[in-house]
């Protein structure tokens, strides 16, 4: 395997009340070519985090005031796509697994190898990059909201399937509720008191694929200074969910048979078998059947999964669902925005409804919320909905006046002018509402945090 994961410029933020550690992390991420910033305690880490973008974070878990468990509570509320590495020592060990379960990236113990905790932020900002962060209030916001007839049945077979221990394969678009309805078989079935471990199959190679999986015993390979339990060992007793296990490697596929098969694997660099007393749910958007016919998914693995399938529907084949979910996302976000009252009225529900939303629930949810939000009245009308329908993503780019059927000469320019100018605006008004919040604002645009920041650096707002 090889020991350096895919370079990915980065920022990084350091919590660590020891200016000692924050000066020697600052020093080993700035050779690696990694931009950083330290701070002290979890509540600047906090202010630090609304007032710029970051895609990772460092945390010592032992700290004065907030410590790092509740730093970790707060930082997967509040930026659910940030990576967060836990630094300890070694008699924390246990609580580190604790904060791997609570969702941590991983943790690195002290006195930390300068080879190891750059292996491990790459790694982590490898996953950042290459993953589709799901936010997790989606889980508490959109639970069996709505009663369609296609929803009631995949209710059904959800709670069927959570009464068993046979492994499950979710399929769906992207935004459908895949990883909802995971959650839902681990918390409705007899492994519920056991954590619940999710694993993004698409986010690492495989070298590391294998190592995040499985874990590593030390010298395993560069960087790895101490044994490190892989996501299988930390879902010991409750359920690891497998995402995208349709962009598996061939050799991967191979290696997750076997434990499926088996229940047993080894550590990487490791000898001895362990056991794996897990739950297994997998799911893929991906034509699982078409990648078996083109020899891309091996065909005993797909039966392996597929033991109980369960298809969760695209938005458009349940539209009568767009009215109770649009609902539910205007109650929420208004409470959470200090809007109790906020409201969609008849007219702005069918606009709703006209829409095909091809991101599905998670397209819906995210521009409810940019409703209630850049809304200056209660009730949201169609209008509103048309008008933030138009206002669409920034972010696109203007037309070439060089572009076949673009407008050509001052046409073009003038074209390009306006778009500028609306997309300042936008930028503006996205900050004013969400109190210069670049993360809410960047949420309330539909934008990353990333192309936020630059998009404040092109039209001059930082």
């Amino acid at each position: 395997m090889s020991s350096d994961p895919p370079k990915h410029p980065g920022s990084v933020l350091v919590v660590d009340d020891d200016p000692a550690v924050g000066k020697v992390l600052g020093a080993l991420l700035a050779q690696a070519g990694l931009e950083s910033q330290h701070v002290a305690d979890g509540e600047q880490a906090l202010a630090t985090l609304a007032a710029r973008p970051f895609e990772a974070v460092i945390s010592d878990l032992r700290m004065p005031g907030m410590d790092g468990m509740q730093l970790l509570g707060r930082i997967t509320s509040g930026w659910p796509d940030i990576p967060v590495i836990m630094i300890t020592a070694h008699g924390t060990i246990p609580l580190a697994v604790e904060a791997m379960r609570a969702g941590a990236a991983d943790f690195v113990l002290k006195p930390f190898d300068r080879e190891e905790i750059l292996f491990t932020v790459r790694k982590a900002l490898a996953g950042a990059h290459s993953s589709e962060a799901a936010d997790p209030k989606s889980a508490a916001q959109t639970r069996f909201v709505g009663g369609s007839e296609p929803m009631r049945q995949v209710q059904e077979m959800i709670r069927r399937a959570a009464s068993g221990t046979a492994t499950v394969l979710i399929r769906g678009e992207t935004g459908t509720g895949k990883e909802l309805a995971a959650r839902a078989i681990h918390e409705l079935g007899p492994r519920r008191q056991g954590p619940f471990i999710k694993f993004q199959c698409v986010a690492l190679p495989e070298g590391l694929l294998e190592s995040e999986l499985f874990g590593y015993e030390k010298g395993a390979f560069t960087g790895a200074a101490s044994r490190k339990p892989g996501r299988v060992e930390l879902a010991q007793g409750g359920t690891l969910f497998l995402d995208e296990i349709g962009d598996l490697t061939p050799m991967m596929q191979v290696k997750l048979l076997r434990l499926l098969q088996d229940r047993e694997f080894e550590r990487l660099g490791g000898t001895a078998t362990q056991k794996a007393d897990v739950r297994f749910i997998t799911a893929t958007h991906r034509d699982l059947e078409a990648l078996v016919q083109k020899g891309e998914f091996r065909e005993d693995l797909f039966y392996r999964m597929n033991v109980v399938p369960i298809w969760i529907p695209a938005l458009r084949d349940r539209q009568e669902d767009v009215e109770p979910l649009a609902h539910h996302f205007c109650s929420v976000f208004g409470a959470a925005n200090g809007k109790p009252g906020a409201s969609l009225d008849a007219s702005a529900v069918q606009a709703l409804r006209a829409q095909p939303w091809p991101g599905n629930v998670r397209q819906l949810q995210n521009f409810i919320e940019r409703l209630v939000v850049l809304s200056d009245r209660e009730t949201i009308s169609a209008a509103d909905v048309e008008t933030e329908l138009r206002r669409g993503a920034i972010g696109a780019g203007a037309v070439s006046s060089s572009a076949p059927g673009s407008q050509s000469g001052s046409e073009g320019l003038e074209l390009d002018r306006q778009r500028r100018e609306a997309e300042k605006k936008a930028l503006a008004l996205a900050l004013q509402r969400a109190g210069d919040n670049r993360t809410q604002a960047a949420r309330l645009l539909g934008v990353s945090r990333r192309t936020l920041y630059n998009k404040l650096q092109e039209h001059g707002l930082l």
